[in-house]
């Protein structure tokens, strides 16, 4: 479920240069045994450390989107998905405070387009929430991203990872005569995943004007747009102390928390490393939606969403090196 980042990749390691003898050299002087090894523990260090933060980012927002579909039979699905935008745009806004750098003129519309798709993101995906597991839910949403990525490419090896993609899609889908997932609720998530393709699409151009506060922007265009569905919402969670604390829980947990967890991981973490973590985020879905739902998923279903999960995971592993990746906000 989706925050939107942009994060470079680790530098590269830089070839030391040698001196007569062929011992490395850093400004003229001998590299040390105990220099490399300060920075191989500092690597180990910072992978550990950006592991950690990813899959805790994970958990907090897949548990967000539990507790959000709890709240479901108060205010409905839209509901709900209006009061998480609204709350998570204040918070990101305090957070990041983008009105310190001015908007760039010829960003404005692409940033309203940006914003409008993560509204439409956030409706159908807890549309989709509503009507079929979180685990399947989020195993077919993360197929729009892995979609640009596999289409976007011509390497023989990444028409395997496209094959296990479509392969478990297939499955998931209602096409047979014993499916057991609700058509509408495999619609809403796949238009849940074109709109994270989508998404990202325009994301590009908008995060490369105004770096991480694009997610800021974009959070409070997509709450001006979604206000008339969360108008009902708000009023009741107004009256509803209960109500709000959930709601803000779910904003805090989906949105801001991990947004932080994020940022820094990406900064401690190659690209490859950090988008094979994220490939994990189906099945933490799938256990968040036990814990705090009861949901049980069918083997077939289990089957589909590791056929997913290879996808993704086989293509950040193989993945060409490229200067930027854009992950999601939800």
């Amino acid at each position: 479920m989706p925050h939107s980042y942009d994060f470079l990749h680790s530098p590269a390691q830089k070839t030391q240069p040698r001196d007569d003898q062929g011992h490395g050299v850093v400004g003229g002087i001998g590299y040390s045994a105990r220099q490399m090894s300060s920075n191989q523990a500092q690597g180990a260090h910072d992978a550990l450390i950006g592991t950690g933060a990813v899959m805790l980012s994970l958990v907090s927002m897949n548990l967000g989107a539990a507790f959000a579909k709890s709240l479901f039979p108060l205010v409905g699905a839209p509901g709900v998905a209006g009061l998480r935008i609204v709350l998570a745009a204040l918070l990101l806004l305090s957070f990041r405070r983008p009105w310190r750098r001015a908007v760039p003129r010829g960003l404005r519309w692409p940033l309203l387009a940006y914003g409008a798709t993560l509204a439409l993101m956030n409706l159908s995906i807890y549309q989709a929430f509503a009507r079929i597991p979180l685990g399947t839910a989020i195993a077919i949403e993360v197929t729009g991203p892995l979609a640009i990525v596999l289409f976007g490419s011509r390497r023989p090896r990444d028409f395997v990872w496209l094959a296990a993609a479509v392969a478990g899609l297939l499955i998931l889908l209602p096409i047979r005569a014993d499916a057991q997932l609700d058509p509408i609720g495999v619609a809403f998530a796949c238009g849940a995943a074109l709109c994270w393709a989508l998404y990202i699409l325009a994301g590009k151009r908008v995060s490369a004007g105004i770096g991480g506060d694009a997610v800021a922007w974009g959070m409070l265009v997509a709450a001006f747009i979604i206000s008339p569905v969360a108008a009902g919402a708000l009023d009741s969670a107004v009256h509803s102390p209960h109500l709000l604390l959930v709601a803000l829980a779910v904003a805090f947990l989906s949105s801001a928390f991990p947004y932080t967890l994020e940022m820094d991981a990406m900064r401690r973490l190659s690209a490859p490393a950090f988008g094979l973590l994220l490939s994990s985020a189906p099945a933490i879905g799938a256990l968040a939606g036990f814990v705090v739902l009861g949901e049980r998923l069918t083997p077939i279903q289990w089957i589909a969403m590791l056929s997913i999960m290879v996808a993704s995971a086989g293509s950040a592993l193989t993945a060409a090196p490229r200067p930027r990746i854009e992950t999601t906000p939800l």
